[in-house]
C-alpha cells in the first residue's frame, strides 16, 4: 500500500502539472460517477491528507481519491502512450491543454462539495507530513487505547495519518521497540512518532524509500521484507508474522534481539 510519502509526492507532481489549469476533458470510469464531469472548472490545488488526495476546483467541488493497495496517478503529455497498465484498469482521466492525468486502479473516487471534505478525511488523525505536524496530538490519540499493540496502533489512521507498514516496521526497529509491545509499555511514544516523521519526511521528495540511508537492492531497509536474513545491527535472524485482525492484518517484520518484548 502506498504510504504517506508516496502520496505527498504524487500530490506535489499533480499540483505542479494541474494547478491553475482548466480541465478540458474528464472521463469518470466508475458507475456512480459515469455522468459527472469536471470539464470547464479550474484546478485550485492538489493536496495530500495522510494517504488521501484532494483535488480542489474553483466551482466549489473537491475530487477525493485514495490509492489503497495499488492505485496510482500517472501524468502524460497529450499524444504520448500511456504505460500505467491496461485500459481496463483506468478509473479516471483529467485533461488540460498541457497534461493528461490518468488514475489507475483507484478503489476510492468521490466528488463532493469542498465544504464537505471532512466527510471523507475528517476522521483522520494528525497528518505526519502536514505543515502543522507536532508529535503531541498523535501521542495523545495513541494513548487512548493503551492496551493496543503498538504495531497495530501506528497503522490506525485515526491516531496519525500517513504511516504504512514499511515505516511502521522500520520506525519500531530504529526505536528498539517490539511491534507486539502495548502502547502503555512504550517508554517514548513521542520519540517513536518523531522517528517515523523523520523517515517519511526524508523520503517524501523522491520515489525511493530508504530508511538506512543507503541505496541498492537489499540495502534500503533494516527489517522490512527482510525475513530470514541477518539483522544489520546484531546479526540475528529477522522475523516475520501477521499482526492485527483480519482483513486489516499486515506482515510485520522485526528483530527479536534488537526489539525484545
Amino acid at each position: 500500500m502506498p504510504e504517506g510519502d508516496t502520496v505527498w509526492l504524487a500530490a506535489r507532481r499533480l499540483d505542479e502539472a494541474l494547478g491553475g489549469a482548466v480541465i478540458t476533458g474528464c472521463d469518470f470510469r466508475v458507475p456512480q460517477l459515469a455522468t459527472a464531469t469536471l470539464a470547464g472548472s479550474t484546478v485550485i490545488n492538489v493536496v495530500p491528507r495522510g494517504k488521501h488526495l484532494l483535488f480542489r476546483f474553483d466551482d466549489g467541488r473537491t475530487l477525493h481519491t485514495h490509492f489503497r493497495m495499488d492505485g496510482t496517478w500517472h501524468l502524460y503529455r497529450p499524444g504520448t502512450p500511456w504505460r500505467g497498465g491496461p485500459l481496463s484498469s483506468v478509473r479516471l482521466i483529467l485533461r488540460t491543454e498541457a497534461w493528461e492525468a490518468v488514475g489507475y486502479r483507484l478503489p476510492i473516487i468521490d466528488l463532493l462539495d469542498t465544504r464537505d471534505e471532512a466527510r471523507v478525511v475528517g476522521h483522520l488523525g494528525p497528518d505526519i507530513l502536514g505543515s502543522d505536524w507536532e508529535p503531541g496530538p498523535a501521542v495523545e490519540r495513541l494513548r487512548r487505547d493503551p492496551s493496543a499493540e503498538i504495531g497495530v496502533a501506528l497503522l490506525e489512521q485515526r491516531n496519525l495519518a500517513g504511516i504504512g507498514n514499511l515505516y511502521k516496521c522500520e520506525s519500531l526497529f530504529i526505536a528498539g521497540v517490539s511491534p507486539w509491545r502495548t502502547v502503555q509499555d512504550v517508554d517514548d511514544l513521542a520519540g517513536l512518532v518523531t522517528t517515523a516523521h523523520r523517515l517519511l519526511d526524508r523520503n517524501k521528495a523522491r520515489p525511493s524509500q530508504s530508511t538506512t540511508g543507503e541505496e541498492g537492492y537489499g540495502r534500503t531497509h533494516f527489517v522490512f521484507e527482510r525475513a530470514g536474513r541477518q539483522c544489520r545491527r546484531c546479526g540475528a535472524t529477522i522475523r516475520r508474522a501477521r499482526q492485527g485482525a483480519a482483513p486489516a492484518d499486515r506482515a510485520t517484520y522485526w528483530c527479536g534481539t534488537c526489539q525484545a518484548d
